[in-house]
This record gives C-alpha cells, sequence and structure tokens, in this order.
C-alpha cells in the first residue's frame, strides 16, 4: 500500500474516532433534549463519515476498487441524519419539551 494513502488513513480513522467520541460525549452530557440533538447529527455522523471514507480509501488502494455499499453508506447517513434531528425537533417543539434554563436562544418559554 501506498504511503500516502496509509497516513491519509490513519488521519481519517484518528479524525473519525475523536468525532464519533465527542458526539457520543455530548450526547451524553448536554444539558436538555434540544442541545442534545447536536451530538448524534452533527459530531457522529461527521465521525462516521470520515471512517466510511477511509474503508473506501483502503479498498481503492488495494485494487478492489469503490464498492457501492460503502457509497450508499455515506450518502444515507449524510441525508438521514440532519432530516431526522429537524423532525424531533419540531416534534419536540410541538408537544412542549422544556430547555434548560439560560439556554441561548431559549425564547419560546418566556
Amino acid at each position: 500500500m501506498n504511503t500516502i494513502a496509509e497516513y491519509t488513513l490513519v488521519t481519517l480513522l484518528l479524525a473519525g474516532g475523536f468525532f464519533t467520541l465527542v458526539g457520543a460525549i455530548g450526547l451524553a452530557r448536554l444539558p436538555d433534549f434540544y442541545t442534545r440533538l447536536h451530538g448524534p447529527t452533527k459530531a457522529t455522523t461527521v465521525g462516521v463519515g470520515a471512517i466510511v471514507l477511509s474503508s473506501v480509501i483502503y479498498f481503492s488502494s488495494k485494487g478492489e476498487g469503490v464498492d457501492i455499499s460503502e457509497v450508499l453508506i455515506t450518502v444515507f447517513l449524510f441525508l438521514t441524519a440532519p432530516v431526522s434531528a429537524n423532525i424531533l425537533a419540531k416534534a419536540a417543539m410541538h408537544i412542549g419539551v422544556s430547555t434548560t434554563k439560560n439556554t441561548q436562544g431559549n425564547t419560546w418559554d418566556q
């Protein structure tokens, strides 16, 4: 395998692991429902995307080509995560899920 491809793989895997860890910690530690949505939709999506991209680069550099399933996983991940988070936030606002006091942008509880 090419040395540049190996360094790229290491960088993408470390970045993907870091973003996934940050997203998981954000999901567990943030104070209310609305702020907890940012963990899995922002950081974890980028983390899993970097890991899948490293998989694409790995199998491409071994001469096996790009598998359609890896591309579809990436496309569906980047399409469904933000849409589902938006729907969850709108549903929570509709049923009146409360927010933590002094959350920035919290104007509907006043």
